[in-house]
């Protein structure tokens, strides 16, 4: 089971977003520079969490992106699912057709399980609590830098 760099991308612009929660935004060149991501390529991030209702565009000559709701109201599975259809560990579990033994294999029963704890800990993860951490982070950065 791998993540997709869409996925990962679209969570350090949804932290970088929470981090610059005001009115006017943050510019896309300036999300682009501060994680990394090229212009280009960020452009499909932020499509995909625009039609998702995460991310909205401020009005304005003189604005960017900001987030649609509160930090502490969007899970880290809200940012999953902007850029995929529904978590599952394997095929079987999205669909019956993937495996002819549907409620008839443990195993089946195993990866049901392992998918239920993996979205759950996805859940109980918000954007804030993800801001927070990297807000630490970076103090900590600076605070190093400060004694160098």
């Amino acid at each position: 089971m791998k993540i997709n760099t869409k996925t990962r991308y679209g969570i350090r612009v949804m932290i970088e977003l929470a981090l610059n929660q005001h009115k006017a935004g943050i510019y896309q060149k300036d999300i682009a520079k501060n994680q990394d991501i090229s212009f280009k390529y960020l452009d499909h991030i932020i499509a995909s969490l625009k039609s998702s209702g995460l991310v909205t565009t401020v009005a304005g000559k003189k604005s960017g992106y900001r987030l649609n709701r509160e930090p502490s109201k969007i899970t880290v599975y809200d940012v999953y699912i902007a850029f995929n259809p529904e978590f599952a560990v394997v095929d079987c579990l999205i669909d019956e057709r993937f495996c002819n033994k549907n409620n008839q294999c443990a195993a089946q029963d195993f990866w049901g399980g392992l998918n239920a704890r993996i979205i759950s800990y996805l859940k109980s993860t918000t954007v804030d609590d993800l801001a927070k951490k990297q807000d630490d982070i970076n103090q900590q950065q600076q605070e190093l830098i400060f004694h160098i």
